[in-house]
């Protein structure tokens, strides 16, 4: 690519999109989890060109209206200058059935890595059984990528390109198996391939639920359909409001597109609706 081609498409500004998918950062690096930074860092050592950088913006920007994760391949909508949003398709190398036994028999020689993997954290010494069976966890080459774009831009990767992959480093915050599915293998196939690698890589399973017998009903039916008085201060004792507490639990949401962060917007919710109650039941 020439000088006057690079001038020529970078001063093209892209249409705003509606309902896209938003960088959960405003600014700084992307990512928060060390695995999502690596990822970041092994792109931007591949040196592919400045459009990763320009990535960011349209990340931010919220021009990346969809991304479909599948083994090795990554299919995403991004909206451009065009009316038409740009096809983004990029292919990652997979590894065979062999590299992941190997990785398989290595993480499950470690007890800790199979308890963190249980737990759904992604332990830092990985990479080391990644390398110990002779393939990179991360795209470490060119070739490691494959990318495609319907826009004109010749250069690789373009800025749309760049954009989906900054917002799939966020992403692995939420899910790290994400990383294991670009490469060919789910969390379910990798856990269960570990197990038959290693046993259960000292998983303690949980305890069985006790079963303790019901209690009969009621002799007479008029008190079963009896209610017992309510307390005067049952308003009064409510407990402090929990802010989020089972969606906290349950992680943040895939590729959100709001503009705020998706915990932070049901804090505000639960708290209005906890203020609400508590007028409600003080008032009756």
């Amino acid at each position: 690519m020439n000088r006057w081609d690079d001038f020529r498409f970078t001063r093209s500004r892209p249409r705003q999109a509606k309902g896209g998918i938003r960088a959960q950062s405003k600014r700084g690096a992307f990512g928060e989890s060390w695995w999502a930074k690596r990822w970041i860092a092994a792109l931007e050592g591949l040196q592919l060109s400045a459009r990763l950088q320009r990535g960011r913006s349209y990340a931010r920007r919220g021009q990346v209206l969809s991304i479909d994760v599948g083994k090795g391949t990554i299919i995403a909508r991004v909206q451009g200058s065009r009316p038409k949003p740009y096809d983004v398709t990029i292919n990652v190398r997979l590894l065979s059935a062999a590299d992941w036994k190997k990785v398989a028999g290595a993480v499950a020689s470690q007890a800790i890595f199979g308890a963190k993997l249980f737990a759904g954290e992604m332990p830092q010494e990985i990479e080391t059984a990644f390398r110990a069976a002779g393939v990179p966890l991360f795209p470490e080459r060119g070739n490691d990528l494959q990318n495609e774009c319907t826009c004109p831009d010749i250069s690789d990767p373009c800025k749309h390109i760049a954009a989906v992959y900054y917002l799939l480093g966020e992403e692995f915050d939420r899910d790290p198996f994400l990383i294991f599915k670009m490469r060919g293998m789910s969390r379910e196939e990798f856990l269960e391939l570990m197990g038959g690698a290693g046993g259960d890589a000292g998983i303690e399973t949980a305890p069985q639920e006790e079963h303790f017998p019901k209690e009969p009903l009621p002799a007479s039916y008029e008190a079963f359909w009896t209610v017992n008085a309510l307390p005067g201060d049952l308003a009064g004792s409510l407990p402090e409001a929990a802010t989020a507490a089972l969606p906290k639990r349950l992680g943040s949401f895939p590729f959100w597109r709001g503009k705020q962060r998706f915990l932070e917007t049901l804090d505000s919710v639960y708290a209005a609706a906890a203020a609400r109650a508590g007028r409600i039941l003080s008032e009756g």
